[in-house]
């Protein structure tokens, strides 16, 4: 039997995107290619991995087991690859790093610029996208790092503490608030409250702080984005909560917006550099948190490594 990292990486394309041609699109080759070589890998092992008709692609049960595998082999070669890497130089090579909507914008115009002057040899590549699929790409190894709001309970990964960052109130100008001089959580009216669809963490964290259900006390809306609410905010829809940096955004000049921090001690999210735990680089991460700790605004609390 003589299988390759070729072949693992085209039964990782399909069983991530479903499809065939746009797996073969991913990885570079022809369609009938890439069917052709995984239908050789079948055949060699002897089983089924994906059952395929017209229309869609299934991953059959012993497909789920080898894929698994897979994954786990190519997060040892690119392990191989970047402690390579770091034998040369640390501080060179590819860095994947992802970030959540929550974070992204208002994080990285004080980060990208100085991790190129500290890095000029990193070829830092970045993905945007919700917490549970960037948990799942440093699992799979397609991500080498992730900036979150949330520690991961599984026990490949390993976090370094980045920050604390306080929670904000924004409110239509004129609402019965603006005349409170400190805003608690409970003069909160949930009843107007306005949220993230679900999927995003600060949902959740605004759920919690609120002591409310999924279900209870928010309108029924699919937002992706803070911008958005903020806008639903001034067009007097609700009122909704912010991280704190997300206050740098040009809607603050908006003057059917006023906003103000909540004075609650647990009114807050903390921010963590998510890794694996076999991650090589670990000076390099080391190094980069320290950086992104360095360049933050004042309305967040830098935590001590």
């Amino acid at each position: 039997m003589f299988m390759n990292i070729r072949d693992l990486i085209y039964i990782r394309a399909v069983s991530k995107l479903k499809h065939f041609g746009k797996a073969a699109e991913v990885c570079g080759v022809s369609q009938p290619a890439l069917s052709t070589q995984i239908k050789k890998l079948e055949q060699e092992l002897g089983i089924t991995l994906f059952e395929r008709d017209s229309r869609s692609v299934q991953i059959t049960d012993i497909g789920q087991d080898i894929i698994q595998l897979a994954d786990e082999a190519l997060s040892v070669i690119d392990n191989i690859r970047a402690t390579a890497e770091e034998a040369r130089d640390p501080f060179s090579g590819q860095f994947r790093l992802g970030a959540i909507p929550t974070i992204a914008p208002y994080l990285l115009p004080y980060f990208i610029k100085k991790n190129y002057d500290a890095f000029p040899k990193l070829k830092l590549h970045f993905q945007e996208d919700i917490t549970e699929r960037l948990n799942q790409a440093l699992l799979n190894g397609e991500l080498d790092a992730a900036i979150l709001a949330t520690p991961s309970e599984n026990p490949k990964l390993d976090v370094i503490r980045l920050y604390d960052e306080p929670f904000w109130a924004v409110l239509p100008t004129g609402h019965s608030l603006q005349t409170i001089d400190k805003i608690r959580t409970e003069h909160l009216p949930f009843e107007e409250l306005l949220l993230l669809t679900e999927g995003h963490c600060f949902r959740d964290q605004a759920l919690d702080l609120c002591q409310l259900s999924a279900t209870l006390g928010t309108r029924s809306i699919r937002v992706t984005s803070l911008e958005t609410l903020i806008n639903m905010v001034a067009a007097g829809q609700g009122i909704t909560l912010v991280p704190a940096m997300a206050l740098s955004g040009s809607w603050t000049t908006d003057q059917g917006v006023f906003t103000k921090k909540l004075d609650d001690p647990n009114a807050y999210r903390r921010i963590y550099l998510t890794f694996r735990k076999r991650f090589p680089r670990r000076q390099l991460l080391e190094n980069m948190a320290d950086l992104i700790c360095t360049n933050l605004p004042s309305s967040v609390q830098r935590i001590a490594h």
